[in-house]
C-alpha cells in the first residue's frame, strides 16, 4: 500500500474509518464464508465420494469352506431321505464320491507321523484308532487308523450306503456280496463217513480282492452289491475316511455282524455246483461272535471344526 493511501486512511476521522473497516470486513467475510462454504462442499463431496469407494472396497470377502465341513454339508444333503436300504440317487453318488476324491489327510488332522500309526511294543494284534467326527440318524463320519499288519475283520453294513476313502498308506481289501437264491445252511464233510450241519453258514460271490495305494479314488459299498461285506487289512501305516449312511443301529435292525469265510470246497449244499475254474471266486462266510483281538480305541479328532446349521 503507498504513502497518500495511509495519509488519507490517518486524515479521517474514526467513524468514518469504522464504516469502511466494517464495509471491508463485510466485504471480506462475504468472502471468506464463500470460500469457507465452497470448501465445505468440496470436502463433503470429497468424503462422500471417499466413503463410496470405501464401500467399493469393503466387499466382504469370500467364506472359506474348509474341505471336512463340505463333505459334512455334502452328506446331509445325499442322505436327507436315508433309511434302511435306500440308496441315494446316482447323481448323489457321484457328488458325494468328488467331494471325498478331493479331501487329504491334513483337511482332517492327519499325518503318518501321528501316535496311533506307529507299531505296539508287545506282540498282541495292534490296536485300531477310530476319530469320530459325526453321527446323526441319517449317516455317519469317521477314520479308522491302522498301524502296519493292523486287521479290520470281516463284517456287513446291513442296509447301508458306505463311501471309503483311503487317505493314505496301502492295504488289502477282501470283500463279498451274498449270492442269492442259494440255501442258507450248508453241510460239511468231517471225514469220510460223517457230516455236520452248519447252520448261519451262506454262500457269498468275492467281489473284490486286492491292494489298494493312496491316492485313490473312493469306494462304495450298497445294501446288495459292491461288496458289502469286507475286511481290511493295512500293508504299511494306513487311514480310511468313512462314510455311512444310515449308520448302525440294533433298533433299526442295522447289526455290525462279524464272520469267518471259508472255501467253497470246505462245505457242500445240494444243489450248488460251481466249476473248478469259478470256486476261488466263492467262499461260505459263517457269523462269528466279536473278534477277542480287535481292539479298537477312540482318540479325539483334531481337524477342522464342523458347523452343523
Amino acid at each position: 500500500m503507498g504513502r497518500a493511501a495511509l495519509a488519507d486512511i490517518k486524515g479521517k476521522g474514526f467513524s468514518e474509518l469504522a464504516k469502511e473497516t466494517k464495509t471491508d470486513t463485510d466485504v471480506k467475510n462475504k468472502v471468506s464464508n464463500a470460500n469457507k462454504n465452497k470448501n465445505t462442499t468440496s470436502s463433503e463431496s470429497r468424503g462422500k465420494k471417499s466413503r463410496r469407494r470405501h464401500k467399493k472396497m469393503m466387499v466382504p470377502a469370500a467364506v472359506v469352506v474348509s474341505p471336512v465341513q463340505r463333505l459334512f454339508d455334502t452328506c446331509k444333503d445325499v442322505f436327507a431321505l436315508a433309511g434302511t436300504g435306500i440308496v441315494p440317487t446316482p447323481d448323489k453318488i457321484e457328488q458325494l464320491k468328488a467331494v471325498l476324491d478331493e479331501i487329504k489327510p491334513a483337511d482332517v488332522g492327519l499325518n503318518p507321523q501321528m501316535p496311533f500309526f506307529r507299531l505296539p511294543v508287545t506282540r498282541r494284534a495292534p490296536p485300531i484308532t477310530y476319530l469320530h467326527i459325526h453321527e446323526c440318524e441319517k449317516f455317519s463320519m469317521g477314520i479308522f487308523c491302522l498301524p502296519p499288519s493292523g486287521v479290520i475283520p470281516l463284517h456287513n453294513h446291513p442296509g447301508m450306503t458306505v463311501f471309503s476313502k483311503l487317505l493314505f498308506g496301502t492295504m488289502h481289501i477282501k470283500s463279498y456280496d451274498w449270492v442269492v437264491d442259494v440255501p442258507s445252511n450248508a453241510s460239511a464233510a468231517v471225514d469220510q463217513s460223517e457230516t455236520v450241519q452248519h447252520p448261519g453258514v451262506r454262500l457269498a460271490k468275492v467281489k473284490v480282492d486286492s491292494d489298494l495305494t493312496a491316492p485313490c479314488t473312493p469306494s462304495i459299498l450298497y445294501p446288495a452289491d459292491g461288496g458289502n461285506m469286507h475286511c481290511f487289512t493295512a500293508e504299511t501305516s494306513c487311514a480310511i475316511l468313512d462314510v455311512l449312511g444310515p449308520p448302525y443301529s440294533d433298533p433299526d435292525g442295522r447289526h455290525c455282524t462279524y464272520y469267518f469265510d471259508h472255501p467253497f470246497a470246505r462245505f457242500s449244499v445240494e444243489g450248488v455246483t460251481i466249476t473248478a475254474e469259478e470256486k476261488e471266486k466263492y467262499a461260505w462266510l459263517q457269523e462269528r461272535v466279536l473278534p477277542e483281538d480287535l481292539a479298537v480305541v477312540g482318540a479325539l479328532y483334531t481337524g477342522p471344526e464342523i458347523v452343523e446349521n
